[in-house]
């Protein structure tokens, strides 16, 4: 089988090359049909294509929970909706489909309320982190991006472990790059945010990644 590399750790995959049991005569997905695979690997569709993604490394990991934790006491507290992570499939386009997994997100109550799928969120969750890889693109980092904010995402934090920043998109166009002293706020999404999340009167950026 011949396996078009489409960036350092995604690998583009057709469907006879899963094990699962796939639906007679699909040449495509949609994402009931990706979510009813079960656990067939850490993976997203794009237009109705599997692809495939390495597993993230351990200090991946380590930081993705520093901002699922940090985002859970806050909004647990609150009562103002859910906080999900570890790869939480979010529908991106329709017909075909396309599933993205963010590695934490924030959806309010009122979005929640709106949710039909028993799957993947079918609403925009207002916040979404992505935590990079080393190997990753910024190209395929925008294309993301893009996704996120046309389906009515409110804030993207990117957080790069490398240079222990958060790039903060409030849009394609709007963006502030946060340091290690710099404190994340919750903006309009999360107004207060982070204060006393980690039972301290606010977190600085470099708290994050260590």
């Amino acid at each position: 089988m011949t396996i078009q590399v489409v960036s350092g750790r995604q690998t583009r995959v057709t469907l006879a090359q899963t094990t699962a049991t796939l639906p007679s005569g699909a040449t495509i997905l949609t994402g009931e049909e990706l979510f009813e695979l079960g656990d067939i690997g850490r993976t997203e569709l794009v237009k109705g294509e599997l692809v495939r993604m390495a597993p993230t490394g351990h200090p991946h990991a380590y930081i993705e929970v520093n901002f699922s934790a940090a985002l859970h006491a806050f909004v647990r507290q609150r009562k103002l909706g859910r906080v999900l992570s570890g790869e939480v499939g979010i529908y991106t386009g329709r017909d075909p489909d396309t599933v993205r997994g963010a590695d934490a997100a924030f959806i309010s109550n009122e979005r929640l309320a709106q949710v039909q799928s028993q799957s993947y969120l079918d609403v925009a969750p207002e916040l979404i982190v992505e935590v990079l890889s080393p190997d990753d693109r910024w190209y395929d980092v925008n294309d993301k991006l893009a996704e996120y904010f046309n389906i009515g995402v409110r804030i993207v934090w990117i957080a790069d472990p490398q240079h222990r920043q958060v790039h903060v998109y409030r849009s394609l166009t709007e963006m502030e790059i946060l340091g290690v002293e710099d404190t994340l706020s919750g903006g309009e999404v999360l107004p207060g945010f982070p204060i006393g999340t980690l039972g301290r009167c606010s977190v600085a950026v470099g708290e994050l990644f260590e």
